[in-house]
C-alpha cells in the first residue's frame, strides 16, 4: 500500500515536472507589428525611415512597387482539452501606400478581429445530370446487377 501511494506521488512529481508551463509561441513575419505601425506617420515618413523601423516588407504590390504590406502571424498550441491543436492567436497586416516621390501617402492596419468577411454566395448550383443522392444510385445498381443475373 505504502509503495503504491510513493509509486503514485513519483508519477505526478515526474510528469508535472516533464510539462512545459510556458506557451510555445511561433512567429511569422515581423513581430509588435502593431507597436510598430505607430512609429511611422503618414506624409512625414518615407520609405528609408519605413525600412529603418519595419524592415524590408513582406510583399510588394503587384502592379507597382509604391505598394508594401507588413505581416505578423502568432501560432499557439492549444489547450489539453483541445488535443494541442494549433490556434492562429494574432494575424496582423499593415498595408502602405507611398506616393511618386516616396513619402507615405496611406496606411491601413489590419488584425484577427477586423478583418473583412469574405462574403459567399447562398444560391446553390442545381446539378441537372445527376438529381438523385448517392445512397438512391448505389441501390439502384445493385438492383440491376440483381436482375441482370436472373436472366
Amino acid at each position: 500500500m505504502k509503495k503504491n501511494i510513493l509509486l503514485v506521488l513519483f508519477l505526478t512529481i515526474f510528469l508535472s515536472l516533464g510539462c512545459q508551463r510556458q506557451e510555445v509561441i511561433k512567429t511569422h513575419g515581423i513581430s509588435y507589428l502593431k507597436n510598430r505601425e505607430k512609429l511611422v506617420t503618414i506624409n512625414i515618413s518615407n520609405k528609408n525611415d519605413v525600412v529603418e523601423v519595419l524592415g524590408h516588407p513582406s510583399t510588394t504590390g503587384m502592379i507597382d512597387d509604391n505598394t508594401w504590406i507588413y505581416i505578423e502571424r502568432t501560432k499557439t498550441r492549444g489547450k489539453l482539452l483541445k488535443f494541442g491543436k494549433n490556434y492562429l492567436k494574432k494575424n496582423n497586416v499593415l498595408v502602405l501606400e507611398f506616393d511618386k516621390y516616396g513619402m507615405l501617402a496611406n496606411k491601413e492596419f489590419y488584425d484577427k478581429d477586423h478583418m473583412k468577411k469574405v462574403k459567399f454566395a447562398k444560391v446553390i448550383t442545381e446539378n441537372d445530370l445527376k438529381k438523385e443522392n448517392f445512397v438512391y444510385s448505389f441501390l439502384s445498381s445493385i438492383r440491376q446487377k440483381m436482375q441482370s443475373r436472373r436472366k
